[in-house]
């Protein structure tokens, strides 16, 4: 075997470097240390958003703080991708990293909450720019057998945030105001950023993708972002209007079905036949993990706000119940490792153990059960995305021929992306249509968001019963034409 391969001649043992390698050493720390910054920057947020929304009055559009930020990455997500394609990842990568501290600092000076939700929109625009130029990095920079440890690494550089983000978020917010909550991560990310910039510079282009199939997928993900925008928009103007004339009524129940028309016209070519319909197979995975998407995120939005508001706790008290959520996230990865029976049934068992759990949840928010009683309802709720949402990427490489593994990956990103952004939006809307100003902590009023919220698990289980036998099905190797114009993840 020769070098070139990876291999000294005669000992079989490779030569290829490993991810903390002395020359992979600073990439490695660089990509983690954005990773890290992203987790710490969602979980951080948060805990401190009731504090803004107090503040600034904004309880009515405090779902819109989070939907606005999962809608923008969406758009990131899909224009990033042709980017990094027709000149590598360090436009991106450097465009991504402006945006996010922009926005942070956007926030954190916001003299008005919907400032706030702009700030929110521009930080995510930017994280969908840096995620997906972190992902060519590391396709391009690391030796094959080293990516597996390195996407490992991501996956765990989620679990201190989520256990520290919320208490050292919440502190900062007492001590010295919400504000810094925003202002004191977008340096971190600045000097995370410096220190991948100089391992990019070699990384140009891979070769030059069609004009027209770029423009495709970037009008695509324009539209599709665009149409998520108006319909919440819509919605969350007209839940907070108070005794609302007929002719706003009329103009803002149209904007909403026609923003809800155009992601219906677009989604289709951005996912495989047969998603949004649970087709069995691969659909049926990928609608999954938009499903149980809808329900963790909308419910995992408003638990501070519902705990601070309803019981007066701080707001650091209020984020350890998220810190349980990430443990269990973290035990339901571990476990998905390790099965041995068809890994399409974790889908239902996870779709299952979600349903049960929020379920739970909404019981417990109704009789005001302790914290600790919440926090180990919301640890199983943790487990059940762990279980599911490893599964399904697993899932979906597998079923995937070598010529669309790309394409997939980008769907199940999508499928997430929107899941997260139907779940808050919508949660949002209810909050708005229920709550009354007087009472912001009114219990009935998170009670019912969470009900809602519940009948996004009973069809994820359904779709995981419909994908999953999927494992047992062989991928097909002819590219679906019903995927052009998606995105390699």
């Amino acid at each position: 075997m020769s070098k070139a391969n990876g291999k000294t001649p005669g000992d079989g043992k490779s030569t290829q470097p490993g991810a903390m390698s002395p020359e992979l050493r600073p990439l490695t720390i660089g990509i983690l240390a954005i990773i890290t910054c992203a987790a710490f920057e969602a979980m951080a947020v948060v805990t401190a958003m009731p504090s803004v929304a107090r503040e600034l009055s904004g309880e009515s559009s405090y779902g819109l703080a989070f939907s606005m930020y999962l809608t923008a990455s969406l758009l990131g997500t899909v224009v990033a991708g042709s980017w990094c394609d027709r000149r590598g990842p360090r436009p991106a990568l450097a465009v991504g990293m402006a945006l996010m501290i922009l926005g942070l600092l956007a926030a954190g000076a916001a003299p008005v909450f919907w400032l706030v939700t702009v700030g929110r929109a521009i930080s995510g625009l930017g994280g969908g720019f840096m995620i997906v130029a972190v992902y060519v990095v590391i396709g391009r920079s690391f030796p094959q057998q080293a990516q597996p440890v390195v996407f490992g690494w991501l996956a765990a550089a989620w679990v201190l945030p989520a256990l520290i983000g919320p208490v050292v978020s919440g502190f900062v917010t007492e001590q010295f105001g919400w504000r810094w909550v925003f202002l004191g991560v977008a340096p971190v990310v600045l000097a995370a950023v410096i220190i991948v910039w100089p391992k990019t510079r070699q990384l140009g282009p891979i070769g030059a993708p069609e004009a027209g199939s770029a423009r495709a997928r970037t009008l695509r993900g324009l539209a599709l972002a665009g149409g998520v925008f108006a319909a919440q928009w819509a919605v969350v103007r007209l839940a907070d209007t108070e005794a609302p004339g007929a002719g706003l009524v009329a103009g803002l129940v149209s904007l909403a079905l026609a923003g809800i028309v155009v992601v219906l016209l677009v989604l289709p070519a951005l996912l495989p036949p047969g998603t949004l319909v649970l087709a069995r197979g691969l659909p049926s995975v990928i609608a999954t993990r938009g499903l149980v998407n809808v329900a963790f995120f909308g419910t995992e939005a408003f638990i501070p706000l519902m705990l601070v508001s309803s019981r007066d706790i701080s707001a650091g008290t209020a984020g350890l119940t998220l810190s349980a959520g990430a443990l269990g996230w973290s035990a339901g990865s571990f476990v998905q490792a390790r099965v041995t029976f068809e890994r399409g049934w974790l889908l239902v068992a996870g779709s299952s153990i979600l349903s049960l759990s929020l379920g739970g949840f909404a019981l417990a928010t109704a009789v005001e059960a302790p914290l600790w009683v919440l926090a180990v309802v919301w640890s199983l709720s943790g487990f059940a995305m762990g279980m599911t949402l490893s599964s399904t990427s697993v899932l979906v490489l597998k079923l995937s021929p070598t010529t669309e593994q790309g394409r997939n990956s980008a769907a199940l990103q999508i499928s997430d992306q929107l899941g997260g952004v139907v779940g808050t939006a919508g949660a949002g809307a209810l909050f708005a249509l229920l709550h009354d100003d007087g009472n912001p902590g009114h219990v009935p009023t998170f009670v019912a968001i969470w009900l809602a919220l519940w009948v996004s698990t009973a069809a994820g289980i359904v779709s995981g019963l419909r994908g999953a036998r999927a494992s047992d099905a062989a991928p097909t190797s002819t590219p679906s034409k019903s995927m052009e114009g998606t995105v390699p993840a």
